[in-house]
Formats: structure tokens, C-alpha cells, sequence
């Protein structure tokens, strides 16, 4: 029991929620660029389901994944892997999304 009073101690320290808002991209820890990479991944996925039909979705977000695994493949047993591969997605998702620009863009 008294092994675990530093632990409980150190724990009351720590805030009780973390205010999200406040993470400036791309970040300055491993959790906040997963977080900024999954957010960016989030956005253009987003984007994408306004212009590709659900079949074309389905089909391009399953083909990125495989790309990207492949892509990154030396480090998938890394703890950087998932953060990669999101970014790897997004990447093909905006340039995609430039695609659907207009000239005049």
C-alpha cells in the first residue's frame, strides 16, 4: 500500500480532463501529432465523402490503405506506424482533392 501513495499522489496533480482545444499542430508529443494527424485525415475524409459517390469512397479509402501499409511497411512495428499511414491517407486524400478543383481555382 504504501508502494502506491507516490503513484496516487502524482495522479492528483494531473488534471482530471485535458482541454483538447489547446494542442497547437503538428503538435509537440507522439499523442498530440497522432491527434493533429488523425484531425487532418478526419478533415479530408470528410471532404471526400461530399465528392465521391459511397462506392468510389469505399473504394479509394480501401486502396489508400493498402498503399500506405506498403508504403511504410519498414516501420510497422513501430509506435510511429499509425501516425504514418494517417498521414500517408490524407496526403492521397488532398491530392485527390485537387483533382476536383477547377481551372479558375
Amino acid at each position: 500500500m504504501k508502494a502506491l501513495l507516490p503513484l496516487l499522489m502524482l495522479l492528483s496533480l494531473m488534471p482530471a480532463k485535458a482541454d483538447q482545444t489547446s494542442i497547437n499542430c503538428p503538435g509537440n508529443n507522439t499523442i498530440e501529432m497522432q491527434r493533429c494527424a488523425a484531425k487532418l485525415a478526419e478533415d479530408s475524409n470528410a471532404a471526400l465523402e461530399k465528392k465521391l459517390s459511397a462506392k468510389a469512397l469505399k473504394q479509394w479509402r480501401k486502396t489508400t490503405q493498402e498503399v500506405c501499409a506498403a508504403a511504410y511497411a519498414p516501420y510497422r512495428k513501430g509506435s510511429i506506424y499509425p501516425q504514418m499511414v494517417t498521414g500517408c491517407n490524407d496526403h492521397l486524400n488532398r491530392a485527390l482533392l485537387k483533382e476536383f478543383k477547377g481551372l479558375g481555382d
